[in-house]
Protein backbone atom coordinates (compact mmCIF):
# COMPACT_ATOMS: atom_id res chain seq x y z
CA UNK A 1 0.00 0.00 0.00
CA UNK A 2 2.95 2.21 0.64
CA UNK A 3 4.55 1.80 -2.52
CA UNK A 4 1.25 2.46 -3.87
CA UNK A 5 0.96 5.60 -2.22
CA UNK A 6 4.75 6.38 -2.89
CA UNK A 7 4.01 6.13 -6.99
CA UNK A 8 0.52 7.96 -7.01
CA UNK A 9 2.14 10.75 -5.72
CA UNK A 10 5.19 10.59 -8.04
CA UNK A 11 2.49 10.70 -10.70
CA UNK A 12 0.69 13.38 -9.56
CA UNK A 13 4.05 15.83 -9.39
CA UNK A 14 4.94 14.72 -12.67
CA UNK A 15 2.23 15.93 -14.35
CA UNK A 16 2.26 19.49 -11.92
CA UNK A 17 5.98 20.05 -13.63
CA UNK A 18 4.19 19.00 -16.91
CA UNK A 19 1.32 21.70 -16.89
CA UNK A 20 3.90 24.38 -14.99
CA UNK A 21 6.41 23.99 -18.23
CA UNK A 22 3.53 24.54 -20.79
CA UNK A 23 4.01 28.10 -22.32
CA UNK A 24 1.03 30.03 -21.14
CA UNK A 25 -1.55 31.46 -23.96
CA UNK A 26 -0.86 34.86 -25.47
CA UNK A 27 -3.45 37.40 -23.69
CA UNK A 28 -6.39 38.19 -25.98
CA UNK A 29 -6.15 41.76 -27.69
CA UNK A 30 -8.46 43.91 -26.46
CA UNK A 31 -8.18 45.91 -30.07
CA UNK A 32 -10.80 45.64 -32.21
CA UNK A 33 -10.02 44.02 -35.90
CA UNK A 34 -9.45 46.68 -38.53
CA UNK A 35 -12.15 47.15 -40.89
CA UNK A 36 -12.65 47.96 -44.92
CA UNK A 37 -15.88 49.52 -46.15
CA UNK A 38 -17.11 50.85 -49.34
CA UNK A 39 -20.54 52.70 -50.19
CA UNK A 40 -20.50 51.66 -53.85
CA UNK A 41 -21.79 48.03 -53.11
CA UNK A 42 -22.31 45.42 -50.04
CA UNK A 43 -19.69 43.24 -49.13
CA UNK A 44 -19.64 39.92 -51.19
CA UNK A 45 -22.18 42.13 -52.91
CA UNK A 46 -21.93 42.43 -57.20
CA UNK A 47 -19.85 45.96 -58.24
CA UNK A 48 -21.73 48.67 -60.46
CA UNK A 49 -20.87 49.29 -63.68
CA UNK A 50 -19.65 52.38 -62.71
CA UNK A 51 -16.52 50.90 -61.47
CA UNK A 52 -16.10 48.05 -64.02
CA UNK A 53 -13.97 48.34 -67.59
CA UNK A 54 -18.24 48.09 -69.05
CA UNK A 55 -18.84 51.35 -68.10
CA UNK A 56 -20.02 53.66 -70.67
CA UNK A 57 -17.14 56.03 -71.93
CA UNK A 58 -14.34 53.79 -69.57
CA UNK A 59 -11.08 53.57 -71.36
CA UNK A 60 -9.78 50.10 -72.16
CA UNK A 61 -8.97 48.31 -69.28
CA UNK A 62 -10.10 51.58 -66.77
CA UNK A 63 -13.46 52.56 -65.07
CA UNK A 64 -13.75 54.30 -61.77
CA UNK A 65 -12.15 53.32 -58.26
CA UNK A 66 -14.90 53.66 -56.04
CA UNK A 67 -14.56 55.12 -52.74
CA UNK A 68 -12.92 52.67 -49.43
CA UNK A 69 -12.21 53.56 -46.04
CA UNK A 70 -10.59 51.70 -42.97
CA UNK A 71 -11.18 52.20 -39.56
CA UNK A 72 -9.81 50.26 -36.25
CA UNK A 73 -5.53 51.15 -37.25
CA UNK A 74 -3.66 49.79 -35.34
CA UNK A 75 -1.19 51.38 -33.31
CA UNK A 76 2.51 52.27 -34.96
CA UNK A 77 0.97 51.67 -38.26
CA UNK A 78 3.49 54.02 -40.74
CA UNK A 79 1.64 53.46 -44.16
CA UNK A 80 -0.88 51.62 -45.98
CA UNK A 81 -1.54 49.09 -48.87
CA UNK A 82 -4.37 48.19 -50.92
CA UNK A 83 -4.97 45.39 -53.16
CA UNK A 84 -7.51 44.60 -54.99
CA UNK A 85 -6.98 41.66 -57.21
CA UNK A 86 -9.72 38.88 -59.35
CA UNK A 87 -9.01 35.74 -57.31
CA UNK A 88 -10.78 33.76 -60.39
CA UNK A 89 -8.09 34.26 -62.54
CA UNK A 90 -4.36 32.49 -62.69
CA UNK A 91 -2.31 34.71 -65.26
CA UNK A 92 0.39 32.79 -67.53
CA UNK A 93 -0.31 29.80 -66.82
CA UNK A 94 0.49 30.23 -63.00
CA UNK A 95 -0.70 30.46 -59.09
CA UNK A 96 -0.47 34.06 -60.32
CA UNK A 97 -4.15 35.99 -60.05
CA UNK A 98 -4.95 39.05 -61.70
CA UNK A 99 -3.97 42.52 -60.44
CA UNK A 100 -6.51 45.03 -60.90
CA UNK A 101 -5.01 48.04 -58.36
CA UNK A 102 -1.95 48.15 -56.05
CA UNK A 103 -1.70 50.86 -53.54
CA UNK A 104 1.02 51.51 -51.18
CA UNK A 105 3.09 53.74 -49.11
CA UNK A 106 -0.49 55.23 -48.34
CA UNK A 107 0.24 58.06 -45.49
CA UNK A 108 -0.75 56.49 -41.88
CA UNK A 109 -2.89 59.65 -41.53
CA UNK A 110 -5.29 59.35 -44.18
CA UNK A 111 -8.25 56.42 -43.63
CA UNK A 112 -9.90 56.66 -46.66
CA UNK A 113 -9.50 57.05 -50.50
CA UNK A 114 -12.02 59.31 -52.45
CA UNK A 115 -14.01 58.11 -55.61
CA UNK A 116 -12.20 58.14 -58.89
CA UNK A 117 -8.48 58.25 -57.92
CA UNK A 118 -6.67 60.00 -60.82
CA UNK A 119 -4.45 57.71 -62.63
CA UNK A 120 -0.46 58.27 -62.25
CA UNK A 121 2.54 56.37 -60.82
CA UNK A 122 2.52 58.60 -57.83
CA UNK A 123 -0.22 60.09 -56.46
CA UNK A 124 -0.15 63.56 -54.36
CA UNK A 125 -0.18 62.10 -51.51
CA UNK A 126 2.90 60.57 -52.04
CA UNK A 127 1.77 56.58 -52.86
CA UNK A 128 2.26 54.77 -56.03
CA UNK A 129 -0.25 52.76 -57.82
CA UNK A 130 -0.22 49.84 -60.52
CA UNK A 131 -1.92 47.70 -62.04
CA UNK A 132 -1.23 44.72 -64.24
CA UNK A 133 -0.53 46.73 -66.99
CA UNK A 134 -0.68 50.68 -66.40
CA UNK A 135 -0.25 53.00 -63.22
CA UNK A 136 -3.83 53.31 -62.73
CA UNK A 137 -7.17 51.51 -61.18
CA UNK A 138 -8.21 48.65 -63.67
CA UNK A 139 -12.37 47.82 -62.98
CA UNK A 140 -13.56 44.49 -62.63
CA UNK A 141 -13.88 43.15 -66.36
CA UNK A 142 -15.28 39.05 -66.36
CA UNK A 143 -16.44 37.81 -69.43
CA UNK A 144 -20.25 38.13 -69.29
CA UNK A 145 -20.32 34.36 -70.92
CA UNK A 146 -18.49 32.92 -67.67
CA UNK A 147 -19.29 32.98 -64.08
CA UNK A 148 -19.11 35.86 -61.44
CA UNK A 149 -15.89 36.62 -60.29
CA UNK A 150 -14.35 37.46 -56.87
CA UNK A 151 -12.61 40.69 -56.91
CA UNK A 152 -11.31 41.21 -53.32
CA UNK A 153 -9.89 44.57 -52.08
CA UNK A 154 -6.96 44.00 -49.10
CA UNK A 155 -5.92 47.03 -46.84
CA UNK A 156 -2.64 45.98 -44.63
CA UNK A 157 -1.41 48.50 -42.05
CA UNK A 158 2.34 48.55 -41.66
CA UNK A 159 4.74 49.38 -39.14
CA UNK A 160 7.07 50.88 -42.16
CA UNK A 161 7.49 52.98 -45.18
CA UNK A 162 8.26 50.78 -48.21
CA UNK A 163 11.41 51.48 -50.72
CA UNK A 164 9.96 50.10 -53.76
CA UNK A 165 9.09 51.90 -56.95
CA UNK A 166 6.81 50.93 -59.34
CA UNK A 167 8.23 48.86 -62.43
CA UNK A 168 7.44 48.48 -66.05
CA UNK A 169 5.16 45.30 -65.27
CA UNK A 170 2.75 45.63 -62.87
CA UNK A 171 3.01 41.75 -61.32
CA UNK A 172 6.92 42.28 -61.00
CA UNK A 173 5.99 45.40 -58.83
CA UNK A 174 2.99 43.31 -56.68
CA UNK A 175 5.68 40.64 -56.00
CA UNK A 176 8.18 43.35 -54.73
CA UNK A 177 5.70 44.68 -52.76
CA UNK A 178 3.69 41.69 -51.10
CA UNK A 179 7.76 40.72 -50.19
CA UNK A 180 8.78 43.97 -48.74
CA UNK A 181 5.53 44.03 -46.49
CA UNK A 182 6.85 40.45 -45.21
CA UNK A 183 7.22 40.81 -40.98
CA UNK A 184 5.59 44.38 -41.46
CA UNK A 185 1.80 43.53 -41.15
CA UNK A 186 0.36 45.34 -37.69
CA UNK A 187 -3.67 44.53 -39.06
CA UNK A 188 -5.56 43.46 -42.20
CA UNK A 189 -9.10 43.32 -43.52
CA UNK A 190 -10.73 42.44 -46.97
CA UNK A 191 -14.30 43.69 -49.18
CA UNK A 192 -15.27 41.24 -51.65
CA UNK A 193 -17.38 42.24 -54.20
CA UNK A 194 -18.72 39.91 -57.49
CA UNK A 195 -19.00 40.77 -60.99
CA UNK A 196 -19.15 39.86 -64.81
CA UNK A 197 -20.14 41.82 -67.53
CA UNK A 198 -23.68 42.26 -68.45
CA UNK A 199 -24.76 40.32 -71.38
Amino acid sequence: MKRLSIAFTLLISAITVTFAQQPSAPASSTAPAMRLTTTAFPDGGIIPIKFSQAAPGAAPGGGTSPALSWTNVPAGTQSFVLHMHDVDVSRNKSTDDNLHWLVWNIPPTLTSLPEGVPAGAQLADGSYQMNVFTPAYRGPGAAASGPLHHYVFEIYALDTKLDVKPSSEGSATRVNVLKAIEGHVLGKAAYVGLFKRPQ
